[in-house]
């Protein structure tokens, strides 16, 4: 039997993180209710951001342009890099305004169990960018968690021989909380009341 188009509409919002059929319910008839124009601009945004958005060839955030805006900012200082696991911690430490220098992005943290090795992060890049540029320090933000401790400490490891300083964020924020979640205030103090490592 073929699926009504709001059905349709529910069971595709709940494929998206945190929502359950409840609150796919509620989203498909206030889409349905809204004017055609938002409607649709929704969906236009969704393709837009599906055709043309890729992986900076610095940092690994996502933009449209081959480098991002945070690393083409001439303002930026390049001498400091923050490592974090995703694309969307950037925009919470930027939100914190207590960071100025440029990112790198790991595309995940150390899980072999889940088949996240060395190999399927972005950690080898990120030896190359401290290994070829005049790097000063490299600021370890993965979540404080087993897996971006085991993360932060297997990078730390690798950036040894190099005379960049490692930090590690403070732990301002929650121990097993992501970093995606916190709030600006307890971020910035946590960027602030970074230690070495």
């Amino acid at each position: 039997m073929k699926q009504g188009i709001i059905e349709n509409l529910i069971t595709e919002l709940t494929r998206l993180p945190g929502i359950g059929r409840r609150t796919a319910q509620r989203l498909a008839f206030f889409i349905l209710s809204m004017p055609d124009e938002e409607a649709k601009g929704i969906s236009r945004a969704i393709d837009e951001v599906k055709d043309n958005a890729r992986f900076c060839r610095e940092c690994f955030n996502i933009t449209e342009n081959e480098v991002c805006s945070i690393c083409s900012n001439p303002s930026r200082d390049k001498s400091r890099i923050c490592v974090v696991e995703e694309p969307s911690n950037i925009f919470v430490v930027e939100r914190s305004k207590s960071f100025d220098g440029v990112y790198h992005v790991l595309l995940g943290s150390l899980s072999p169990i889940d088949g996240m090795t060395p190999d399927r992060l972005k950690i080898h890049e990120l030896i190359e960018r401290v290994r070829k540029n005049s790097v000063q320090e490299v600021i370890l933000a993965t979540n404080p968690n087993t897996k971006g401790e085991m993360t932060a400490q297997y990078v730390r490891e690798l950036l040894k021989p190099f005379s960049a300083k490692v930090t590690r964020i403070a732990y301002g924020l929650p121990i097993g909380g992501d970093i995606e979640f916190a709030d600006e205030a307890t971020l910035s103090k946590a960027i602030q009341g970074r230690r070495d490592f």
